[in-house]
């Protein structure tokens, strides 16, 4: 399964995307800003192809998607939000876009473990 996340408004404090899945639009994205160098808890991760999987998070006590080997970051996943300020690196997933987020949240998140379920070779790719 081929993820990609198209980054499309690169804001001071915020960036927002797009997620496809299989090349077909999937839902809309909020990170944290990307910097050139990174900033603990504020920066949103490296462009890049990740490899992902789906394991039991520690903090969030559920299973969740995991990104693997993403330079200076650890525990990147994709969760649940609806703006920068709900996360530390990680993607957020929502099923419309606001003005500095997304909303819908818990449904895109819900849809998306659904269409991972059972999916051994998922990547992201990061654009």
């Amino acid at each position: 399964m081929e993820i990609t996340l198209e980054r499309e408004i690169l804001e001071d404090g915020f960036t927002l995307g797009k997620m496809l899945i299989d090349k077909q639009f999937f839902c809309y994205t909020v990170e944290d800003k990307v910097r050139p160098e990174k900033i603990k808890a504020v920066t949103a991760i490296p462009y890049g192809r990740y490899k992902v999987i789906v394991n039991m998070s520690n903090r969030f006590k559920k299973n969740m998607p995991l990104l693997l080997d993403v330079p200076f970051f650890e525990g990147i996943r994709i969760h649940a939000g609806n703006t920068a300020l709900d996360t530390e690196g990680c993607i957020i997933v929502g099923m419309v876009r606001t003005e500095n987020g997304v909303g819908m949240s818990r449904i895109a998140f819900t849809k998306m473990m659904e269409k991972l379920k059972g999916q051994n070779n998922i990547y992201l790719t990061i654009k």
